[in-house]
């Protein structure tokens, strides 16, 4: 459903914002690089058949770079999943690194940010809900929320981050 009224996103408590992806280093190289697009492809699933493993949201976007934006309930669940045994990540890991390694061929890359509630902002305006906004909730940006400073500063009620 778009939304043509401008939007904001709030989600309840801190969270963790996952950026994972690879690049297509030597996209000719077919059988280097589908086998991480496919791994990718098995973990997110399991991911949402499971939510208490903690991941809230994803959007992916596609060029010579693939870029995942994860949205994570926590830190510990994210860690936690990186290092279950019983997942698809630990195995796509190690298959990963036995079948690429350092040839060049295909690059993968990930940064992790915590956020503190209330320690964000977003607008949305003729969108569907969408990233932070799908992780959480949306709400209408008026008031003290219609600037990123107002949202910043917890401006509004039920505004992010709201404060006593």
């Amino acid at each position: 459903m778009l939304n043509t009224e401008k939007m904001c996103a709030s989600l309840d408590g801190d969270f963790v914002v996952f950026l994972i992806g690879m690049r297509f280093n030597q996209p000719w190289k077919l059988h280097k690089w589908l086998p991480v697009v496919r791994a990718m492809g098995r973990m997110l699933p399991e991911l949402y058949a499971q939510p208490a493993l903690g991941l809230l949201h994803h959007e992916m976007g596609f060029g010579r770079t693939l870029l995942l934006v994860q949205y994570w309930r926590s830190l510990d669940l994210l860690m936690e999943y990186a290092r279950n045994k019983d997942a698809a990540h630990l195995p796509a890991w190690r298959d990963f690194h036995r079948a690429v390694g350092t040839d060049g061929s295909v690059g993968i890359w990930h940064e992790t940010y915590c956020v503190a509630a209330g320690r964000y902002e977003s607008v949305y305006l003729n969108m569907p809900p969408f990233g932070l906004g799908r992780a959480g909730r949306l709400q209408p940006a008026r008031g003290g929320l219609a600037s990123a400073a107002g949202r910043m500063a917890g401006k509004g009620e039920g505004a992010l981050g709201d404060q006593p």
